[in-house]
Formats: structure tokens, sequence, C-alpha cells
């Protein structure tokens, strides 16, 4: 298995973040050819999405999960800023992982489909993403 991680910098606003151009990158250093990518979040208020990107659906699915998850004082987990237990509640709805067919060295995705770090935590302005990549 090939693994390596990197740093995102999400910043003070929640954010669909695009790691598609990261996992292509990590692919050529991977010298990856048919396989599975493993992408991973070690973090227990950000997860991930395959969704499409650029056209509205990113800022379509951070209004979902404010409508699913309000920012306010609902939460039992009252640490950080108002509403941040909803933060710690997120990964049950987007998970912290995501698993992608990797064919002669290509994500297997659909045309519009990109791997997206999805982080709506305002106190933790950089995440770590994890790439893994085990050859079939």
């Amino acid at each position: 298995m090939f693994s390596t991680e990197i740093e995102v910098r999400t910043g003070d606003t929640p954010a669909v973040y695009d790691l598609t151009r990261d996992i292509e990158r990590f692919l050529v250093a991977a010298t990856a050819r048919d396989g599975l990518l493993h992408v991973w979040v070690p973090h227990a208020t950000a997860g991930l999405a395959v969704i499409e990107t650029g056209s509205g659906s990113d800022d379509d699915l951070l209004a979902a999960i404010d409508l699913l998850l309000p920012r306010d004082d609902r939460w039992q987990h009252r640490h950080g800023s108002r509403g941040h237990g909803r933060d710690h509640v997120l990964p049950a709805f987007v998970p912290p992982f995501v698993s992608v067919p990797v064919i002669d060295g290509t994500l297997a995705t659909g045309t519009w489909q990109s791997v997206c770090l999805v982080d709506t935590n305002v106190d933790n302005h950089t995440r770590r993403v994890r790439f893994s990549f085990l050859a079939g």
C-alpha cells in the first residue's frame, strides 16, 4: 500500500474543498495502475463527499447541512463556537472516508464527480487528509 497525508487549509467559514487534483497528483506519485484509492479524514468534525462541484452543488450541500444540522444551541456538545456540537454530528451524515476504484491510473468517477472535503467547523482552519492506494 502507498499512503501519504496532505494538509488542507479550509479557513474560518464552512467549506467544500475539491481534493480531486491532489488525488491525481498522489496517483502519479504512487505510480498507480489498477486498484483502490481510500481517502480518510482523521477529524471528528469533517467528512468526505463525492459530488459535482462548480455548479452550485457544493453551496447546496452546505445549505442542506445547515437545514439538517442547524448551528444553534440545541447541541449537548458545547465547547467551541456557538453551535459547534453540530460539527461533531456531521460525520454521521458525511462520513470521514471514501473509496474509489482506480483504473489504469485514473479515478473511476463519473463525468461530474469530484472527491471533496466537507468542513463545517469554523474553529479548526487546517485539516489533514490521508490518501492510500492499494494495488489490485
